[in-house]
């Protein structure tokens, strides 16, 4: 019989320690039965249908080990930060699984970085080496090794070397938070963030050796890194990843002729494949779709349902400690809960660190014992300790626990939006005005008008210039409470995201105030 929670605290399931001893690296592409030399690995997909790429378990982890010995030759050493500015290929994870399974900090950045965001992250890491990509011309520190296409393309010729045997607790990888807060920080991940991975192999990818795993990010998204390749490697499973994606119709032909068995992507991919007129036919080899990066909407869930007549399990992670709660396919119901072996909690958005009763909202906290959690910021030790509250880790997302263990994603704790009043959820604004065909993609903001009174606007992504604003002001009455609705709304042909894709709320928040100032001016 399932346990009824007290209060809105879940500590259920064995966590999973990891050993004294563990490589990252070496978990997910070591010798293992499950991963068979002549197993293949890796397909790099170009168009659909064509695989540019084919890589088995062995031809990977020779490439790997080599690299290894390429870096050794070239003077890197255990706990030298390296960072890789490159775009995506599968260059990307030979590289990282090399630094990280000789003891190195691989530091994974976006190329789609303006030069001054690179230097600020330059700046922060004193980096030993920075591998570019082809045509890449960054100025680096004079003391900075630069490592550019040509040169990586000769790293696997090095001689085989071995995987290092560090401390599970030992620093393996940074990874720069996407800055919507306008302040990016380099979160420090132990090697043993790879074991904590295994309680998201049941509940939430139902994953399998046998498994085809196509994943809709680019081999340099973290998402991409784990979901996408660490977890189908480590069980022996075939990862497929697309060159150069293309839009909602390109993944429903990806899918259609190279058969994955899970599908992998962001909620903006599956609006795309379902508004690109595909057949449910085009689904016939999934088992089931996985979806993180942000909130997916009942309306898409249920959308794609009834296109592919296949379930979408939703993750909820961040950077500090990738995805904790999750849909499961084991469940009886699609609904996220925490991962037996964690212990989450939701906490009162201010005051002490004791949980709140059951169904009440408050921010989501991880107990700081799970093995998935950062070490810290990198130097940031007062902005490390400000992130907890005693023993909890305090995400900055608000949800409710039910006594089931369901949890209820209410939103970003700096998405709440104030007006009239009332504190209003913005997701749920947008979750209605992205039902609308024609929108690309929505914010909400709360704007002042005066000193004394908050209006709640929105801002919306459309190539469709016939759209009018009383249009989607009408969808927002029919499905809203009055003072849920947004009073104006501004268009524009796309909205301010970070490299990763997640909204910038504050630069959003900007651009809606200017063109309220700009209307009223205009007016006057």
């Amino acid at each position: 019989m399932a346990t009824v929670l007290t209060s809105s605290l879940f500590k259920q399931g064995i966590t999973p320690i990891p050993p004294e001893r563990f490589n990252l690296a070496r978990h997910s592409l070591g010798r293992d039965p499950l991963r068979d030399d002549d197993k293949t690995a890796l397909e790099v997909i170009g168009s659909p249908g064509e695989i540019l790429e084919r890589w088995t378990y062995g031809e990977l982890r020779e490439t790997v080990l080599r690299t290894i010995g390429g870096f050794e030759q070239l003077g890197i050493q255990p706990g030298d930060r390296v960072a890789l500015l490159l775009p995506s290929t599968s260059m990307f994870p030979v590289l990282f699984f090399a630094l990280t399974g000789m003891g190195a900090i691989a530091v994974p950045t976006s190329p789609l970085l303006k030069e001054e965001e690179f230097a600020r992250v330059l700046d922060d890491l004193s980096p030993k080496a920075v591998c570019l990509g082809e045509g890449m011309e960054i100025p680096l520190p004079r003391d900075c090794l630069r490592l550019d296409w040509i040169s990586l393309q000769t790293l696997s010729s090095g001689p085989v070397a071995e995987f290092a045997n560090p401390a599970a607790d030992d620093p393996a990888f940074i990874l720069y938070t996407s800055g919507t807060s306008g302040n990016p920080k380099g979160v420090l991940h132990a090697h043993r963030a790879a074991y904590a991975r295994r309680m998201m192999w049941r509940d939430w990818y139902g994953l399998g050796s046998d498994d085809r795993v196509l994943h809709a990010g680019a081999f340099n998204w973290s998402y991409t890194l784990g979901a996408g390749l660490m977890d189908p490697w480590a069980n022996g499973a075939t990862a497929l990843i697309a060159l150069d994606p293309g839009d909602g119709a390109f993944w429903a032909e990806v899918i259609k002729t190279h058969h994955p068995s899970i599908f992998a992507a962001a909620p903006g991919i599956y609006r795309k494949i379902m508004k690109s007129g595909a057949e449910a036919s085009s689904f016939a080899s999934l088992r089931h779709g996985l979806s993180a990066g942000e909130a997916l909407s009942g309306s898409l869930r249920q959308g794609w349902q009834e296109l592919t007549g296949l379930q979408i399990f939703e993750a909820l992670g961040m950077t500090e400690v990738s995805t904790y709660i999750s849909a499961s396919p084991f469940a009886q119901d699609a609904h996220p809960r925490p991962q037996p072996g964690r212990h989450v909690a939701i906490l009162a958005e201010a005051g002490d660190a004791s949980p709140v009763d059951c169904d009440q909202p408050g921010l989501l906290a991880v107990h700081r014992s799970d093995p998935g959690l950062m070490l810290g910021y990198w130097k940031k030790p007062g902005q490390t300790d400000e992130a907890y509250r005693d023993n909890w880790f305090i995400t900055g997302d608000r949800a409710r626990m039910a006594s089931d263990g369901k949890i209820t994603h209410l939103g970003r704790a700096d998405a709440v939006l104030t007006a009239g009043g009332y504190r209003i959820d913005a997701t749920e604004i947008e979750e209605v005005l992205l039902s609308h065909p024609w929108v690309s993609d929505a914010c909400a903001v709360d704007l002042g008008v005066s000193d004394q009174v908050r209006i709640i606007a929105a801002m919306v992504a459309t190539d469709h210039g016939d759209l009018a604003e009383s249009e989607l002001l009408a969808l927002c009455s029919g499905k809203l409470a009055r003072y849920k609705q947004p009073r104006e709304i501004f268009f524009a042909a796309s909205l301010p995201r970070t490299t990763t894709g997640k909204l910038k709320r504050k630069d959003v928040s900007v651009l809606a105030h200017d063109r309220k100032t700009r209307s009223d001016d205009h007016q006057t």
